[in-house]
């Protein structure tokens, strides 16, 4: 799987901007502020349907601008596959596949599997629970349907079960029977949702550490485990036991919203004794390791996006993260750097086709092709 030719219609800031690629390897130089990383998140849209930096699509739409549009010709087992987004902020956004539209957006998420690592992934290891359960929702969501559907209901009936919490507090009421219809409604979907995610971090986890000891040469010992309050316990019994303590926080305290993955370097929790140099590492062999996993299920290579990711690695590490790259069985790779000698590095070692591009103000310029 790879994307031939990417279209961009007043996205961030691009007018008008239309590229062809190489099928392996695809380098975007220029300095900061550019336009780089908006190329990637543009594929990255076509692919998940929103933006990789969570941002609004208002925010997303060129200043000024009421819509956006991005046009993707994929190629899946020697056959093509245009995908096109239209979106004007605030209605619902579409999405066509050879131009016939999805009546769900859903229906697309994992038809184009894609993996992102950008410098902001460190904060899997630095910030609170949320980010690592995206990462777990992101990858499942793309390897299964019914995840995603489980997952939107659950949010759904989570949100509305905190308003109606605080909607007890300000009116001085309390309705245990309507609570105990929001938690019906929660237990299938949470306990879906917690198989996969224990299933995904054991057939995970011997990969994530191969990958780890490639990067790192050997040098530490990693591990990734899984926490959830409903492995050990039944979630409809968690809930009864907690509502008393939901009403008073007027939140509900306990399910799949507090899951967490725990990260350790030679027996020590990862945030606390990592350098950067093993942070940097470590992450790339999570979104590696992610990568790996959505190949095997879905039998085919999802799309590698690299957003100046060898910024904080040594000389050594960017050796190794190369030799990966090479010799590892990967399809369509997009890098952005903003210093064009390293790229030329890479190409050089890599020995493969590829394309280089110079961004400058959202203009992008083919500067070597080898096709």
């Amino acid at each position: 799987m790879y994307l031939e030719r990417l279209k961009l219609i007043q996205f961030k800031n691009y007018t008008s901007e239309e590229l062809r690629f190489s099928a392996r390897l695809n380098c975007f130089v220029g300095k900061n502020g550019m336009g780089k990383t908006n190329i990637l998140d543009a594929i990255y849209y076509l692919c998940m349907c929103k933006s990789s930096v969570g941002l609004n699509d208002k925010n997303v739409v060129q200043r000024e601008m009421a819509f956006f549009r991005l046009e993707g010709d994929f190629v899946l087992n020697d056959k093509a596959q245009e995908i096109v987004a239209k979106v004007i902020p605030g209605k619902k956004k579409e999405f066509e596949k050879a131009q016939k539209p999805y009546a769900k957006l859903l229906e697309h998420i994992g038809f184009l599997p894609v993996v992102m690592i950008v410098p902001d992934d460190t904060d899997l290891a630095k910030e609170g629970s949320e980010v690592r359960r995206r990462f777990l929702d992101n990858t499942l969501s793309q390897s299964d349907p019914q995840y995603l559907e489980y997952l939107l209901t659950y949010n759904r009936v989570l949100k509305q079960r905190n308003a109606t919490l605080k909607q007890f507090a300000q009116q001085g009421g309390f309705d245990r029977i309507l609570l105990e219809t929001f938690d019906a409604q929660l237990l299938s979907p949470a306990r879906y949702i917690n198989q996969k995610r224990a299933a995904f971090v054991e057939q995970f986890s011997p990969v994530f550490e191969q990958y780890y000891g490639k990067i790192s040469g050997e040098r530490e010992r990693v591990l990734c485990t899984y926490r959830s309050q409903l492995s050990d316990q039944d979630f409809g019994a968690l809930l009864k036991a907690s509502i008393e303590k939901d009403r008073i926080l007027q939140r509900t305290t306990v399910g799949i919203h507090k899951d967490d993955l725990r990260f350790f370097i030679d027996g020590f929790i990862l945030k606390k004794f990592a350098s950067q140099g093993q942070l940097k590492s470590f992450i790339l062999a999570l979104k590696l390791s992610q990568y790996e996993f959505l190949k095997q299920l879905k039998q085919k290579k999802p799309i590698l996006l690299l957003d100046d990711i060898f910024d904080k690695l040594d000389r050594s590490r960017v050796e190794q993260l190369i030799n990966l790259l090479i010799e590892g069985d990967f399809g369509q790779v997009f890098i952005t750097d903003t210093y064009e000698n390293r790229v030329e590095e890479i190409i050089q070692a890599y020995g493969s086709e590829f394309k280089k591009f110079v961004i400058e103000n959202g203009v992008v310029t083919p500067a070597l092709v080898n096709q």
